[in-house]
C-alpha cells in the first residue's frame, strides 16, 4: 500500500500506510482508523495492569429489560432528604429573560443516585451530538466519550493511561501550570516545545524529534492548548496544526488537545478547525485525544468535562475511574443536562457566542489600560480567545528583557497587585520576562488601578 498524499491550504500531508481494522467513508474517500492493537501496545504499564471492578464492570446490565438486580449497594432514594430542585435558567441570547426549571422526579432520582462510570446517558448522547455539530465527528469512527469531574480529572487519567515513570513527554512551552506537576510526579522526562503567537513552532518540534537519541524511545504524548492558550492566549493557526498532525504520524505520538477555551474564541478570522476535526480530514483517525470543559461556559463549580478519543484509551481512563472516584458527579451532570437539553445545540452555540463576546470586551478594556500604563515598559500580542494577557516586561533602562519573578512576587505584591510570573509556566522553571494576568473578573476601574500599580512596581524595580 503506497502513501496517500492530501493537500490543505497548499500544505502537503503524507499519510503513511498503517494496519486497518475498518475503513469508514467520507463521501467517496476512505479514511484509516488505527486498530485496537495499536492503542493497547501504547498503554502504560499501570493501565495494562488495572484489575476489573467486579461491580462496575457489570453495572450496565441492570438496564436490561426484565432484569431483577441484586447487584449494587445503592442507597434507597426514599432516604435522601432532597425531594425537589428548582432553579431559573437564563435565555442563551437575552440573559435578562429567565425561565423557571423544575427537575422531574426521574431527573432528580438520576442526579441523586450512583451512575455509570462513563457518565449518565443523556449527557453522553449530548456530547456525541456536540462533537458532530462542532467538529464533524460521528459515532462509529473508532472513538468514544467519557465524562469526568472537570477536564483536569480527565487530563490526569489520559496521561496515566499512556505514560510510564521515566517516559519522555512533549509539552508546549509556556504551558498551563496544572500539567507539569502531573509529569513531574510520574518522573517523566519533559521536553519543552517552543510556541509563538501562531501556536507550536512546528520546525522546532521537527528538529527535536529528528535529532532524538537513537537509544531512547521517542515521546508518546504531546500536550497542547490550541485555542486561547493558558497562559499565552495564543490560538494555533491551521497551518501549524496541520504540520503538528503530520509530525504526530511521522513520529508516532498522540496529541492531547486540551481545549477549555474553544468556545471562548473571539478572533477576527473564522475559528481554525480543531485537531479532532482535522485528523479526520487528513484521512487517519486515532492520534488525537480531545478534552472539553463545561467550566468556562456553564459553571466552573459543576466540575464537568468530557474526553473524546480512541476506544481503547477511553476505556483505560474509565478503568482508572473505577478505582479512584467511581464516576463523575451525578447531580452536576443532571443539572448540566437540564440546561443543555432545554437550550438545544443552537441555544448552546448562541450562549457560547455571547460568552465569547463578553470576554472580548474584557480583553479590550484590559488592553486599553495596558496601552495607557505599560506601553513603554512591556510588549504583548493581543489574544484571540480565552481570558489571559501574556506580556513581556522590559525592565532595563534601554528596554532590555529581564526576569519578571522578583518584580511580580515581591515588588508588585507590596504595591497591592497580584499576577503570575512567567517562570511558573515553564516545566524547567527557566527565567522569564513574561507575566500572566487574567482579565476575566475585574471591572474597568479596578483594571486601571491594577495596571497603574504594576507600572509603579516595574519602574521601582529599575
Amino acid at each position: 500500500m503506497s502513501p496517500v498524499v492530501t493537500h490543505s491550504d497548499d500544505i502537503p500531508v503524507v499519510v503513511e500506510p498503517t494496519k486497518v481494522v475498518n475503513t469508514p467513508q467520507i463521501g467517496d474517500v476512505t479514511f484509516r482508523t488505527l486498530p485496537d492493537e495499536y492503542f493497547r501496545s501504547r498503554l502504560s504499564t499501570t493501565a495494562k495492569n488495572r484489575a476489573f471492578d467486579g461491580i462496575r464492570s457489570v453495572l450496565h446490565l441492570e438496564q436490561r429489560p426484565g432484569i431483577i438486580s441484586l447487584l449494587a449497594g445503592k442507597p434507597h432514594s426514599s432516604t435522601f432528604p432532597i425531594t425537589s430542585l428548582n432553579f431559573t435558567l437564563r435565555d442563551p441570547v437575552d440573559p435578562t429573560i429567565e425561565t423557571p426549571i423544575n427537575l422531574s422526579q426521574e431527573e432528580l432520582d438520576l442526579g441523586l443516585q450512583y451512575g455509570p462510570t462513563t457518565g449518565i446517558q443523556p449527557l453522553i448522547e449530548w456530547a456525541y451530538g456536540l462533537q458532530k455539530a462542532a467538529h464533524g465527528r460521528n459515532e462509529g469512527e473508532g472513538w468514544s466519550i467519557t465524562i469526568g469531574n472537570g477536564a483536569q480529572d480527565l487530563i490526569y487519567k489520559a496521561v496515566t493511561a499512556l505514560v510510564n515513570p521515566g517516559d519522555a513527554v512533549l509539552t508546549e512551552a509556556p504551558v498551563y501550570a496544572g500539567v507539569p506537576p502531573m509529569f513531574q510526579t510520574m518522573l517523566c522526562d519533559v521536553h519543552e516545545v517552543e510556541t509563538d503567537a501562531d501556536g507550536i513552532d512546528a520546525s522546532s518540534l521537527r528538529a527535536l524529534l529528528e535529532n532524538w537519541p537513537t537509544d531512547k524511545p521517542k515521546p508518546k504524548v504531546l500536550y497542547t492548548v490550541p485555542y486561547g492558550c493558558n497562559p499565552t492566549g495564543m490560538t494555533a493557526t491551521l497551518e501549524r496544526r496541520l504540520k503538528v498532525l503530520q509530525l504526530a504520524r511521522e513520529h508516532d505520538f498522540f496529541i492531547l488537545e486540551d481545549d477549555p477555551y474553544h468556545y471562548l474564541y473571539y478572533g477576527p478570522h473564522p475559528r481554525p478547525p480543531s485537531y479532532f476535526a482535522l485528523e479526520k480530514d487528513q484521512l487517519e483517525i486515532g492520534r488525537v485525544i480531545r478534552l472539553d470543559s463545561l467550566s468556562k461556559i456553564l459553571s466552573s463549580g459543576l466540575r464537568l468535562g468530557f474526553a473524546s478519543g480512541p476506544n481503547v484509551i477511553i476505556k483505560a481512563m474509565n478503568d482508572h475511574s473505577t478505582v479512584s472516584n467511581l464516576q463523575p458527579n451525578s447531580l452536576s451532570q443532571i443539572l448540566a443536562v437540564a440546561v443543555l437539553s432545554r437550550w438545544g445545540y443552537d441555544g448552546f452555540f448562541k450562549h457560547s457566542e455571547r460568552v465569547s463576546q463578553f470576554y472580548k470586551t474584557k480583553r479590550d478594556v484590559f488592553e486599553a489600560a495596558m496601552r495607557r500604563h505599560l506601553s513603554d515598559v512591556a510588549e504583548w500580542t493581543s489574544p484571540e480567545a480565552g481570558m489571559f494577557m501574556w506580556f513581556k516586561l522590559l525592565t532595563g533602562s534601554e528596554g532590555r528583557e529581564g526576569d519578571s519573578d522578583e518584580i511580580i512576587r515581591t515588588t508588585a505584591l507590596e504595591r497591592g497587585v497580584l499576577a503570575l510570573p512567567g517562570t511558573v509556566f515553564f516545566p524547567n522553571k527557566r527565567k522569564s520576562a513574561y507575566v500572566r494576568a487574567s482579565f476575566s473578573q475585574l471591572g474597568e476601574k479596578e483594571v486601571d488601578e491594577a495596571l497603574r500599580r504594576l507600572r509603579t512596581a516595574i519602574l521601582d524595580s529599575r
